[in-house]
């Protein structure tokens, strides 16, 4: 009786650890689920913003067309990317055209002192920072999950589950990395 007893024990043990391994893959998934969701909330917040800031530029910058439809552009393949991969690709564009839009300021001094400009941009500045500390959220809740998925042995129930890594939303080019120079 006691052989039976001993090796169901350490089978229950073993059950329970494997349990306790996947609830908390479920658990670290789902931070980095919401970790995605807070940069979606501000990047929303930023494309809502974006409308209101061309519109002010283009009562004094009327014949710089170009620069805002790539805007306006740029602004709607970003908020039609998915994944974190093409997000990040569609963000990389819509930044080179917002520091263009912005750019366009240093052409026109009575832009630059349109009381409607100055606010939309200390609110860009502002999401832009919240953007940034969501990111860094979803990148430590990325690295936490993948750390987990990775390490054994509880990556033997992440793959017998298909648990997938999460990538990191990071800069692909590096001239990016650089402090952009732009003037007001």
């Amino acid at each position: 009786m006691l052989y039976f007893i001993i090796p169901a024990a350490i089978l229950v043990g073993v059950a329970f650890y494997f349990i306790a391994i996947y609830n908390k893959l479920i658990k670290l998934r789902n931070l980095v689920d919401e970790a995605w969701s807070g940069i979606d909330v501000f990047l929303k917040k930023r494309y809502d913003l974006i409308p209101n800031l061309v519109e002010t530029v283009k009562g004094y910058a009327s014949h710089e067309k170009e620069t805002l439809e790539n805007i306006t552009k740029a602004r709607s393949q970003a908020i039609g990317a998915n994944s974190v991969e093409d997000k990040q690709a569609a963000e990389q564009n819509f930044n080179r055209a917002l520091m263009n839009v912005l750019a366009l300021s240093e052409n026109y001094p009575e832009l630059k002192a349109n009381t409607n400009f100055q606010q939309l941009q200390s609110e860009l500045t502002s999401i832009e920072g919240d953007i940034e500390k969501a990111r860094r959220y979803y990148n430590g809740t990325a690295r936490d999950y993948n750390i987990v998925k990775e390490s054994f042995p509880s990556n033997v129930v992440a793959n017998s589950f298909n648990f997938q890594k999460y990538p990191f939303f990071e800069i692909e080019n590096a001239e990016e990395r650089n402090v952009p120079n732009v003037k007001f």
